[in-house]
């Protein structure tokens, strides 16, 4: 996560002008960054490093610096409304965290610098034309989520090898799922595992796959997305109950008590220009 913190930040210093150097008068303009984060709470480890590698390269708040903050917390329908505040607020750029958001902000402008922190897949979801020219106002990093999918998988059965019916869980808002859905599909007779697949309802709302997880006799979970902070608890707590080992896209849950996530540089990742 470290490397996509800088890549962000890198992305984000060369829209935003060199800050004034000693020979130049001291009155700096003051920027404003607008943080449109679906993903991430505020205490979150990304955010913070985000504020620290800024100030790193002199962009320091209350003092150069304005750090706009709209948390939809896993309520991605407040996305839209939340990116419309900011082109208000007429920041010089928006950092979007995940797909969702940056779409959210891409509606809300086509001309104002949008920067992902991630995107599981940039080219599909519309956010650019293509990897190499993204043209248009969006940039950052794409990685590229549902091509490693049955890595991860494979990682999880190389972890607990006697798992053979994988709960799969999936969301049909997430834009890389159905993709994501196919590819383990097509590898799942080699790794000799059965996948099963169960819906979710939202980042927030697990709807009925919990029991579902039961009724299948899953005897293991693969996530491929962040969760509200509700939602995420009800997961764990789940899972640690029955004893299911459970694959994870994000580290934050393993500190939470998951078994074992992605680690970051097993994904190949596209730092767009």
């Amino acid at each position: 996560m470290r490397e996509i913190v800088l890549a962000v930040v890198l992305a984000v210093s060369l829209i935003l002008p060199p800050l004034a150097g000693e020979a130049q008068p001291q009155i700096e303009r003051v920027w404003r960054i607008g943080m449109l984060m679906s993903l991430y709470p505020p205490d979150a480890d990304v955010p913070r490093a985000f504020r620290q590698a800024l100030r790193a390269l002199g962009y320091i708040e209350d003092k150069n610096l304005v750090i706009e903050w709209r948390y939809a917390q896993g309520r991605d329908e407040r996305l839209p409304a939340l990116a419309a505040e900011l082109v208000q607020l007429k920041v010089d750029v928006v950092v979007a965290d995940i797909t969702l958001a940056a779409q959210a902000a891409k509606q809300a402008s086509s001309t104002l610098p949008i920067v992902m922190t991630t995107s599981a897949d940039a080219l599909g979801s519309g956010l650019v034309s293509s990897l190499a020219r993204p043209g248009g106002n969006v940039t950052g990093v794409s990685i590229l989520l549902a091509e490693t999918s049955v890595k991860r998988l494979q990682l999880l059965k190389e972890a607990v090898p006697p798992i053979s019916r994988v709960a799969v869980l999936w969301d049909s808002a997430t834009p890389f799922h159905r993709a994501m859905l196919k590819e383990i599909d097509a590898a799942a007779p080699s790794l000799r595992v059965r996948p099963l697949t169960i819906a979710v309802k939202s980042r927030d709302d697990l709807g009925n796959a919990l029991s579902e997880i039961t009724r299948t006799h899953a005897d293991a979970v693969f996530v491929s997305q962040g969760m509200s902070p509700g939602a995420r608890r009800q997961l764990l707590a789940f899972v640690a109950k029955n004893r299911l080992p459970t694959m994870f896209v994000l580290r934050d849950y393993v500190s939470a008590g998951g078994l074992m996530s992605e680690m970051d540089e097993m994904f190949p990742q596209e730092q767009l220009c």
